[in-house]
């Protein structure tokens, strides 16, 4: 499968969140997801492993219990399970990948990026 780039097909998940759904197959799901400033991802878990990448901005990640201030060229990587929020900076972009697949984002592809 092939990921194109594109700007459009991005969902607003949560207030200040656009979540776009890049490329996935069976193991693992990637997606960009574009934050606003003041945004806030509330503290949450899920049953998968979740490696991020801040392309750009700034944010504030709290993974069960450890805070960090984040800036481009940054990278995490959540376990299962594990509670984590975000506190958006400034506007960002981030680049993630969930293992396994995440099936509730795929409705968050665009059919026009994604190709076998």
């Amino acid at each position: 499968m092939f990921g194109k780039h594109s700007d459009e097909g991005y969902h607003e998940t949560l207030p200040g969140n656009h979540i776009k759904t890049l490329c996935y197959g069976a193991h693992s799901l990637l997606v960009e997801v574009r934050l606003e400033k003041n945004a806030q991802l509330p503290e949450h878990k899920h049953p998968y492993e979740q490696t991020g990448y801040l392309v750009a901005g700034r944010i504030r990640m709290d993974i069960a219990g450890t805070m960090r201030e984040l800036e481009p060229g940054d990278s995490w990587c959540i376990p299962m399970d594990a509670l984590h929020k975000v506190d958006v900076l400034e506007d960002a972009v981030v680049v993630e990948v969930f293992s396994p697949t995440r099936e509730e984002y795929i409705k968050y592809k665009n059919d026009n990026d994604i190709a076998s």
